[in-house]
């Protein structure tokens, strides 16, 4: 993706290479190049991503222990912070009123307090970081882990993840906004906040920072990557103090190596694919439907929880987060009917709560739901059946959410088995090849696609980095000297003859003194009308200049080109000022012409009875 942190916010406009010729010392000619553009200041952010770290996991201790009182008080009607496992409630009038309450309760606080606690949070951190210059504001820090305990609490089939992204966002985008950062220096705080809370949760500090970079962070820097580590190594490091060590889920079975077993694996993930399809449509047809009803959309939580609760008369081990489920699943501990009517009702009542804007996590039921599917394949497969639900997992996170290697990561750290890691990547490779093929969005983008934001979740290296200035400037020049006179340089404009918008000045030692163009002479004319023998040199001598250097990256150039608003660049050298070329508009887009045309064109250049060469373009020499 060309989306580049660099770029400059449009309320400020910081120092530039906007300074007098005389003025410019050749010292500071060259800006410092490198594979990287990260400096110390990276140093101050890892110092702000310990006390954000540390935050994350106060929520995430905040947000567990809220979830298990509200569950105690919608189902035992009692204050205690104890687990409870709705699959031993008993089905009954209240089964289905609960999460109906509790759905209303949402709807109230969504329309009075924020309509940003709405959905499983994810997709509103995303549109916070690329739209909101990654500010969120406090009444979300609170509101939505409040609503997500009561969604989950009174039975919703949701998972506490993307909640606490949103919280542990939150509350890094908070701790960020009482400092004077950037854009991007905010951003790298919020997604350092909403990882660590996922780590704190799950205790998958290496997934969780693969999720950062394939979700959240839209790029891979160390400006952002370093801090985002340092949050998760804490979270990770406080977790056994706060909410206990170990994995959540151990297993150890494993899958036999044999062609068999991998085409299996590759089966397996084309089936989790398109699941991962059919639940994504059903989801946004069933949220179109919901547009449709003739009420207010603070009661449509309450609708979806009533569906809930019927799912709950059906399966109550459909009802809540059911990490029970999915250890049962990975253990062989359940049976068929068991396991095909969990997958059928929790996704049915899933898509319908989610769909009427209640608040809840994706991440635990897309697990649960690949892991039923995992398992009833398993019946067919060789190997532990545990092992192919273990699989479906991972191949249903990672193509749902469109994250592979996430997905790989966090099965291996939820069950500490390494031994699993070939098959769950041949597995969740396939999956991702699926939905990336069958959908053009994901579950979390196309929510964002639909308030008319549209993404691109694509990583790729930007031209203009690859590209010196010397490698598509314009050599031949057509310049003014110095010495022409403001008269003369009226008729040469005026004169009907095709002309550049503006010109290089040279003075007469050759030296670049400025840029003269149409609109700067009128104005001249219009401001001093009897000042006609003035000469360009003196009119120029105390106006800024913008200049580019050969060996230049065409990305710094470009940034400086936006944020002063101009078409045409003269090219200097550095030392002497004297001008070697020139760039415009006309020949950045020439660079993003031919970038387009690397990825389109196909050619061969061998088997054609002798070898050949690709054409080589003055221009663009450095993207082959």
């Amino acid at each position: 993706m060309y989306l580049r942190s660099s770029i400059l916010p449009h309320r400020a406009k910081p120092e530039t290479w906007r300074r007098s010729v005389s003025s410019l010392p050749s010292a500071v000619a060259h800006a410092r190049l490198g594979d990287f553009s990260t400096d110390r200041r990276v140093l101050v952010l890892v110092a702000m991503a310990l006390f954000v770290g540390a935050g994350g996991i106060a929520s995430a201790w905040l947000l567990l222990h809220a979830i298990a009182l509200a569950t105690n008080l919608f189902w035992l009607q009692r204050f205690s912070f104890e687990t409870v496992q709705l699959g031993t409630m008993k089905p009954g009038i209240w089964m289905v009123l609960a999460p109906a309450v509790g759905g209303l309760l949402i709807g109230l606080t969504a329309r009075f307090g924020s309509e940003k606690i709405r959905g499983h949070g994810i997709p509103e951190a995303i549109e916070a970081i690329l739209i909101g210059q990654s500010r969120m504001s406090p009444k979300v820090a609170i509101l939505k882990p409040l609503s997500s305990a009561i969604s989950i609490g009174s039975g919703g089939p949701f998972g506490a993840e993307g909640p606490i992204i949103m919280t542990g966002g939150a509350i890094g985008s908070l701790f960020a906004q009482c400092f004077s950062l950037s854009a991007a220096e905010r951003k790298t705080l919020l997604v350092a906040g909403a990882v660590s809370g996922m780590t704190a949760i799950f205790g998958t500090p290496i997934a969780s920072v693969l999720l950062a970079v394939e979700l959240l962070l839209f790029e891979w820097k160390p400006r952002s990557l370093i801090p985002v580590i340092t949050a998760c190594v804490l979270a990770a490091a406080l977790r056994p103090l706060i909410l206990g060590s170990g994995v959540l889920f151990p297993f150890s079975g494993t899958l036999p190596f044999s062609p068999l077993v991998l085409a299996s694996c590759i089966g397996a993930g084309i089936m989790g694919g398109l699941l991962s399809g059919l639940l994504t449509g059903m989801l946004y047809k069933a949220e179109d439907l919901f547009g449709e009803l003739p009420i207010h959309w603070m009661w449509w939580p309450a609708i979806g929880g009533l569906i809930v609760g019927l799912g709950g008369l059906i399966e109550p081990r459909a009802l809540g987060v059911g990490y029970d489920i999915i250890a049962d699943l990975l253990g062989n501990h359940m049976g068929l009917r068991d396991v095909a009517l969990i997958l059928v009702v929790k996704s049915l009542i899933w898509i319908a709560a989610l769909a009427s804007g209640t608040s809840g996590g994706v991440l635990a039921p897309l697990l649960i739901f690949g892991g039923c599917l995992g398992w009833l394949e398993g019946q067919y497969l060789p190997g532990d059946t545990g092992a192919w639900a273990l699989l479906g997992m991972a191949a249903m996170m990672g193509g749902t959410m469109r994250s592979p290697l996430t997905g790989v990561l966090f099965a291996i750290e939820l069950t500490g088995n390494f031994s699993m890691m070939l098959p769950l990547l041949i597995a969740t490779g396939a999956a991702y090849a699926v939905t990336v093929l069958m959908l053009k969005r994901s579950i979390l983008t196309e929510k964002i696609a639909r308030r008319g934001q549209h993404i691109t979740r694509e990583y790729s290296v930007d031209p203009f980095e690859l590209l010196r200035v010397s490698e598509v400037m314009v050599t031949k020049v057509d310049t003014l000297s110095g010495s022409m006179r403001l008269n003369e340089a009226i008729d040469f404009f005026s004169n009907g003859e095709p002309r550049h918008k503006s010109y290089p000045v040279r003075g007469t030692d050759g030296r670049v003194i400025g840029m003269a163009s149409r609109a700067d002479i009128l104005q001249w004319r219009t401001e001093a009308p009897g000042r006609g023998d003035d000469t360009l040199a003196d009119r120029l001598s105390d106006e800024a200049l913008v200049v580019g250097f050969p060996d230049e990256p065409v990305a710094r150039l470009a940034d400086r080109m936006a944020v002063e608003g101009i078409g045409r660049v003269p090219v200097v050298e550095p030392r002497t000022m004297r001008l070697v070329g020139l760039v415009s508009r006309k020949d950045l887009l020439h660079i993003r012409r031919t970038a387009r045309a690397s990825e389109e064109t196909r050619i061969a250049y061998f088997g054609q009875g002798k070898e050949t060469e690709p054409e080589d373009d003055a221009h663009v020499q450095g993207l082959a």
